[in-house]
């Protein structure tokens, strides 16, 4: 009887296996294009307003989201002032810096190129505490650098934070290429290309809250863990925080946003949920629209470490190869493959040494050997 029972159990796991579907909502298959709205209104008075304009996309899409180029935007201030904003860029579009009325409320305008309008909902403007310092320090365990940010309000008004950074670092080909051919010939390289700066923006919702705290005061929050097999913290490195004040909508409307796109995909995960913001469709409000456009004033504050953490990039040995090249060995010959030429000195003045182009161009690990003004 026990063996029967047990065949008949595996008959039935073998049958409700069986019966398993996919299954894939509507939504992610829906190939509607709503407007995605991304910036805010910079009252500093010393950098300028970025509203960027794209379209959503399916989930499944692998093409990059389509920009919104051609549309008319325009911050209107509660008195009837209109500031246009230009498109300065693909889909960009940028209102330069001025002085604003820092109690008064301001409301974003959106027309675009096929005449659906877009409206904001007015808001107030939220004057960002100074950053009061950006630490860094290694953490064993993780294996990397810590960068930690500090603020306070001794006014205890802000209570809602919300953080962007840049992160910039410098860092080396494995060999250098001091040589390059040109009408045939091989000719000393004009350009360093061993040496290059490469700078991100940060990509997820970084926020923080004092509003269940007796003072408004933010000590030691991590804001960017950079681990040290990257690399990044061998030579140089350095990390430019942005941090504004947000009001508790702008801080709720982040905060689901967060917990929408960065979970981790685990069962105990908050289920994905419409998070659209303060923006709506003036005519037909079944036209969505996904952004939060808020006002406030942004403080920054940049740190510069070189704590000489990693290892030197490694890379295949470097092999040497004449110059001349006859016609039957032409496809061997230094001037007609992709690698690049390093060396050109010693006894041996009739060859090159020369290394893969991933060894010796640093540019092509995404970045540029344009110094930064900064560094």
């Amino acid at each position: 009887m026990r063996y029967w029972y047990l065949i008949i159990v595996f008959l039935g796991l073998l049958l409700t296996d069986s019966c398993v579907e996919p299954f894939s909502p509507p939504e992610v298959n829906s190939d509607e294009n709503y407007l995605v709205i991304d910036g805010f209104l910079n009252v500093s008075g010393t950098d300028s307003t970025r509203i960027e304009l794209r379209r959503t996309q399916n989930v499944n899409a692998t093409a990059l989201p389509t920009i919104e180029r051609g549309a008319q935007l325009a911050v209107e201030e509660e008195n009837g002032e209109t500031l246009p904003l230009a498109e300065t860029g693909a889909g960009i579009y940028t209102l330069p810096p001025r002085q604003y009325n820092r109690s008064g409320k301001y409301r974003l305008r959106i027309k675009t190129k096929d005449n659906q309008e877009y409206l904001s909902d007015f808001v107030s403007v939220n004057v960002t505490p100074a950053i009061d310092s950006v630490t860094f320090r290694v953490d064993p365990v993780l294996n990397a650098g810590i960068f930690l940010v500090n603020t306070h309000d001794a006014q205890n008004k802000t209570q809602f934070y919300r953080w962007k950074f840049e992160e910039t670092w410098e860092y080396e080909a494995t060999y250098y290429s001091a040589l390059m051919v040109r009408n045939d010939s091989v000719v000393l390289r004009p350009d360093n290309i061993n040496k290059c700066w490469r700078t991100l923006k940060s990509g997820s919702i970084l926020l923080g809250s004092t509003v269940k705290l007796s003072s408004d005061i933010i000590k030691d929050l991590p804001l960017n863990r950079v681990p040290i097999s990257t690399n990044r913290l061998f030579i140089k490195y350095s990390i430019l925080v942005k941090q504004y004040g947000l009001s508790r909508q702008a801080f709720e409307y982040w905060t689901d946003l967060s917990k929408t796109t960065q979970g981790t995909g685990s069962l105990f995960d908050v289920l994905p949920s419409q998070v659209t913001g303060n923006i709506r469709n003036t005519s037909d409000p079944r036209v969505l629209a996904f952004g939060y456009f808020s006002a406030a004033t942004e403080e920054t504050r940049r740190l510069t470490v070189a704590p000489h953490l990693g290892i030197f990039p490694r890379c295949t040995e470097p092999d040497t190869i004449p110059i001349r090249c006859s016609s039957r060995d032409a496809d061997e010959c230094a001037l007609n493959t992709a690698k690049l030429l390093l060396t050109y000195w010693g006894p041996r003045s009739d060859s090159v040494l020369v290394a893969a182009h991933s060894c010796t161009d640093c540019r092509l690990q995404g970045g540029t050997t344009q110094r930064p003004s900064f560094w």
